[in-house]
């Protein structure tokens, strides 16, 4: 695991929230972000700000 603690409910909603893109650009990229975040056993994708980071 990285040394980033795991993010809240809420700071994942804001980011969702706060991220200006099409509803399946964020829907693609949450997905890419968290399949990244699986096969790396991280708490972040790297990707700081994205949906799904």
């Amino acid at each position: 695991m990285s040394g980033r603690p795991r993010p809240s409910l809420g700071a994942t909603w804001r980011n969702w929230r706060g991220y200006d893109a099409p509803l399946g650009t964020k829907l693609r990229l949450a997905l890419r972000n968290n399949w990244k975040k699986l096969r790396t056993r991280s708490n972040c994708c790297g990707n700081g700000g994205e949906p799904g980071c």
